[in-house]
């Protein structure tokens, strides 16, 4: 009773961890969004086409910000448990008892939740990076419009 307790609450910590993986999917995309308009922001205003620090420095945060939205976007191997592709799962597994089966396919799962957490606190780290990428972005923009209003010879 307790091994099957237990393995449908590992089963449910790993359909929260895909839960997680789609939100990150999500905030990854709005990143995405949020940069392409900032980007056009710059294009129609026409800012970014005076060279200027402040041109200079959107520049250099476009390309860093898309540099780590592509790295968080590239897809990572995930772990699966059984691993299918191991020609010998039948023969190890096969000739356990039910409750040995079920005990080694939680140690699985719980090696495979380990393997894929660590991806997507990998992800998450990478999408935090560019949000504050992409905040420093608005900013410098901010301060170059204002500039160019305000300030001559910017």
């Amino acid at each position: 009773m307790t091994i099957q307790l237990t393995a449908q609450d590992i089963r449910d910590v790993m359909e929260q961890q895909k839960q997680q993986g789609y939100l990150l999917t999500t905030k990854l995309n709005i990143l995405f969004v949020v940069n392409g308009a900032l980007l056009t922001s710059l294009t129609i205003s026409r800012l970014i086409s005076y060279f200027s620090p402040f041109s200079i420095g959107e520049i250099i945060g476009f390309l860093v910000n898309f540099t780590l939205l592509i790295n968080a976007f590239l897809p990572r191997q995930v772990a699966v448990s059984p691993n299918l592709e191991d020609h010998k799962f039948l023969e190890r597994y096969l000739l356990l008892t039910p409750e040995e089966y079920q005990l080694k396919m939680m140690a699985n799962q719980i090696a495979t939740y380990n393997t894929n957490k660590q991806r997507l606190d990998d992800i998450s780290q990478t999408l935090t990076y560019a949000a504050y990428v992409t905040w420093i972005i608005a900013l410098i923009l901010l301060l170059h419009m204002v500039s160019s209003y305000f300030v001559s010879g910017i």
